[in-house]
């Protein structure tokens, strides 16, 4: 079984270490400055990505991080949105497994369970995104992006589809995984094209 809290403690202590190592060439500015332009280059690009959601995300970085450059704004996206699939997973089991008569109906648990799945799908093919972009294929970590945030769409429209039946209750978690990876996939899209600032 995937133990999720080993490699979230994992990446939490090695990936501020190695953002440096990997990347002794890339331009450095100051955490704050880089998060501001990275934001709004990245709300220029897409309707979808949310200036405030990325500022306000990125900007509770640990001191210990010490973001200088995109490839570690990208890695620190990456890191937030495993943490947030990792939450929800637990939360969604802890939904699940106290489900009785009152608290949660039958529609609601099947869409649960089928949110389950993904996010734990979702939760492998980031540690692959990771897994790229330390090792600079910005393109494979972009398609891997693209692949976690079908996950949060597609748990969402589960509760759609009951039109109005049910409604969903990781709203916030689903929405919150969905702009996570978009700013890491914007990274990874900058890096790859070499089209940024």
């Amino acid at each position: 079984m995937f133990q999720t809290p080993f490699f979230i403690i994992l990446f939490l202590l090695i990936i501020p270490h190695q953002t440096a190592q990997h990347y002794p060439n890339s331009n450095f500015i100051s955490s704050p400055e880089i998060i501001n332009q990275t934001c709004a280059k990245c709300a220029e690009l897409s309707d979808v990505f949310s200036y405030d959601f990325c500022a306000a995300s990125l900007q509770t970085i640990p001191v210990s991080h010490a973001i200088t450059n995109l490839q570690g704004l990208a890695l620190v996206a990456m890191e937030l949105a495993l943490a947030n699939a990792t939450t929800t997973v637990l939360t969604i089991k802890e939904m699940l497994n106290t489900n009785d008569s009152t608290s949660l109906d039958p529609l609601s648990s099947i869409c649960l369970k089928d949110c389950l799945e993904l996010y734990s799908d979702g939760i492998a093919t980031l540690v692959d995104a990771i897994g790229a972009f330390m090792s600079q294929k910005y393109e494979t970590a972009g398609v891997f992006l693209s692949a976690v945030m079908e996950a949060p769409v597609t748990c969402e429209e589960g509760f759609e589809e009951m039109k109005g039946q049910v409604v969903s209750p990781v709203v916030k978690e689903n929405y919150d995984l969905f702009q996570l990876c978009d700013i890491a996939l914007c990274i990874a899209r900058s890096l790859s094209s070499h089209w940024w600032f």
